[in-house]
């Protein structure tokens, strides 16, 4: 295999080169994106969903309490949006001033949500550049080849060898091969990324609007 990948380099040349390197620096960003997602949690709303709907029937500090030992993304900012209302019903405001602090509540929520989302975006970028740039160099690296093997048998004449044309073209498509090698999967990951990140973007959503939308305690207990 090691004999394999050395050919590989050789006939393929410095685009071949440049194709690995740049698909070891996507390998490591993705399983470090892996690892980020997996922390955080992402697309993990059970136990979230269940405090939201105890926190709409009145059981506010069981639902509070539920989610102190989930650590994903959407639990955190749920358990900050729950903790911050109930301060609010501890204080004597009245129901204009309390709406205004509650809708100052929800923007700073909906901004902390956003810069969480962004930074599991970070990246992705990146790897969206590569399944563009990828291909390009292997294209690149095949009219490279294409004119050096025409070179070849122009200079040969009336001489040239047609295996020897041949082989000069698909050494050439090689790179080519190795750029979308490159390519589909990178593709394929940004891919997965995205979704799950649309996905948990839209849960927050829902689950912030269910927590604020419930109304105050009184105002839950009543009913």
């Amino acid at each position: 295999m090691g004999d394999t990948f050395s050919s590989l380099l050789e006939l393929g040349g410095p685009v071949v080169l440049i194709l690995l390197v740049i698909s070891i620096a996507a390998l490591a960003v993705i399983l470090a994106k892996v690892f980020q997602f997996a922390s955080a949690r992402v697309g993990r709303h059970g136990l979230v969903r269940q405090a939201v709907t105890q926190w709409r029937t009145g059981e506010r500090n069981t639902a509070a309490q539920n989610l102190i030992k989930d650590r994903s993304l959407s639990a955190a900012l749920v358990r900050n949006a729950m903790d911050a209302i109930q301060m609010l019903d501890q204080q004597p405001l009245s129901s204009q001033e309390r709406d205004i602090r509650e809708e100052r509540l929800r923007e700073e929520i909906s901004a902390r949500a956003a810069d969480r989302l962004f930074a599991l975006a970070s990246w992705l970028k990146a790897l969206d550049l590569v399944t563009q740039i990828a291909p390009l160099l292997g294209l690149f690296g095949t009219v490279l080849g294409m004119i050096d093997t025409f070179q070849t048998l122009q200079e040969s004449g009336a001489a040239a060898n047609p295996a020897t044309l041949a082989g000069g073209i698909w050494v050439a498509l090689l790179t080519t091969a190795c750029g979308l090698a490159v390519a589909i999967p990178v593709s394929v990951a940004v891919t997965w990324f995205e979704t799950r990140l649309e996905k948990e973007r839209a849960a927050l959503e829902v689950l912030l609007t269910g927590v604020f939308t419930a109304g105050s305690s009184s105002t839950v207990a009543s009913t």
